[in-house]
């Protein structure tokens, strides 16, 4: 099937939906997801937003400038997700208990609003890697339309520089909660660290990347091609991130990759 088709089917998912309320992060997929579901859908499309401990503040913010440029009606749902019973202590379905919990309040605040479809932005990527958080989607019934056209994450990228989309080439992203070792304990101040390295290395120019933390330890992965960018910077980083509550600061010579702390 091509890139054109798919996403002609994709458009036709969305319409045959009536109306929809969207999981909206700001990232690439979600942003995606939910312009084609206004240009089909118009006002009957909802946007609902997550606000937590898990996500920067940054997203946050561009999730809302973008809802406000495309006049699309958003909903804030702000949530305490570290009082979820055992999330804290970062089990291996932490991600699971996350979305469970998380989606069964935005289809109870979807139904308020008079909407009974609830979407989300996973694609067919999605379906390769541990993604526990996959089972819960699918438990709640909540419907993941890029999935169900089988559209990938390149093609999503190439059909959002088509709709002038300006995630079109934005870093992928997940929540900060995935930085941490299963079993290591996730407080507010450990997500705050991370989250201030993170912005330190999108400040300094670096695309992708992610900051781990092990305890007090900062483990970098950022693109191989990047590499070389980190020694000038090296003592300004460090200063930094000790300055944000690290202790030690290193680089993954393997580099940036996605689930690097799904390891069992």
């Amino acid at each position: 099937m091509t890139i054109e088709e798919k996403f002609d089917n994709l458009k036709k998912i969305l319409r045959s939906y009536g109306n929809i309320a969207i999981a909206f992060s700001s990232g690439v997929d979600s942003t995606f997801l939910l312009k084609v579901a206004h240009d089909e859908l118009g006002e009957k499309v909802i946007a609902i937003t997550a606000v937590s401990e898990f996500f920067p503040s940054r997203e946050t913010e561009e999730a809302e400038d973008f809802c406000k440029r495309e006049n699309v009606r958003q909903i804030f749902l702000h949530e305490n997700i570290l009082s979820v019973e055992n999330i804290e202590n970062n089990p291996v379905d932490r991600c699971y208990i996350c979305k469970k919990n998380l989606f069964k309040k935005i289809l109870k605040t979807a139904a308020e609003n008079k909407i009974f479809v609830v979407a989300e932005g996973s694609n067919m990527d999605d379906c390769s890697d541990y993604r526990p958080g996959l089972k819960a989607i699918d438990e709640l019934k909540i419907k993941s339309p890029l999935r169900e056209a089988e559209l990938y994450k390149n093609e999503i990228r190439e059909l959002s520089k088509k709709l002038n989309l300006p995630t079109w080439e934005k870093p992928s992203f997940a929540c900060l909660a995935s930085r941490f070792v299963y079993g290591e304990k996730i407080t507010p101040e450990k997500l705050l660290r991370v989250e201030k390295a993170e912005e330190f290395l999108r400040e300094k120019n670096f695309k992708q990347f992610r900051v781990r933390i092990h305890e007090n330890l900062a483990r970098i992965e950022i693109l191989p091609n990047d590499f070389e960018k980190i020694l000038p910077i090296r003592e300004d980083l460090v200063k930094s991130f000790k300055s944000f509550g690290f202790d030690f600061v290193s680089l993954d010579l393997q580099g940036y990759r996605t689930g690097s702390m799904n390891i069992f």
